[in-house]
């Protein structure tokens, strides 16, 4: 999405900070950490944050973390992102090939839609649009079950871009 910003005429700089099944309690903890190397002192600056099917996976019977927590962690990141003046932005879970996981996925969703709506934070509901995405679900099906190809991003993308990024992007604080 950095391309399509600067195809708008935006300079943006993108750091992406995702680590591979992690939950958001784990992000929450490290975030702060790892970004403020490259946080600018002048400047517009923004955290564009998507996490939460990992919190839905089940291990020993029980989800990874549950959805109390899971809303706690997403506040506290909106919180701390306030409190250091930067504009964020939530892209909700995507679903996988699972569907008694993509139930658990789906209201995780609605609730970070609340959580997002009770900080004043743009939020991007992805999950109906690519549970509904003939090309986001096979891709998701021929890689591991979760993670698409490139046309599957290339869907995600083109979701997130039609949810108001580029205007999300180039607001003034």
């Amino acid at each position: 999405m950095a391309a399509e910003a600067l195809a708008a005429g935006m300079g943006v700089t993108a750091h992406n900070l995702g680590v591979r099944g992690e939950t958001s309690v784990q992000i929450a903890a490290r975030w702060r950490g790892e970004s403020d190397p490259h946080l600018l002192a002048q400047g517009q600056m923004g955290i564009v944050l998507s996490f939460g099917v990992n919190d839905t996976t089940m291990e020993n019977g029980r989800e990874r973390v549950a959805a109390e927590r899971s809303r706690k962690a997403l506040g506290v990141i909106l919180d701390e992102a306030e409190a250091m003046g930067l504009r964020a932005l939530v892209v909700g879970p995507a679903p996988i090939d699972d569907p008694e996981q993509n139930r658990r996925i789906g209201d995780l969703s609605d609730s970070f839609a609340e959580i997002c709506a009770e900080h004043g934070a743009p939020f991007i509901d992805v999950f109906e649009l690519l549970l509904a995405s003939p090309v986001w679900m096979a891709e998701v099906r021929a890689e591991d079950g979760a993670h698409p190809s490139s046309e599957g991003y290339r869907v995600l993308s083109q979701v997130v871009l039609g949810a108001g990024f580029l205007d999300w992007l180039g607001a003034d604080g």
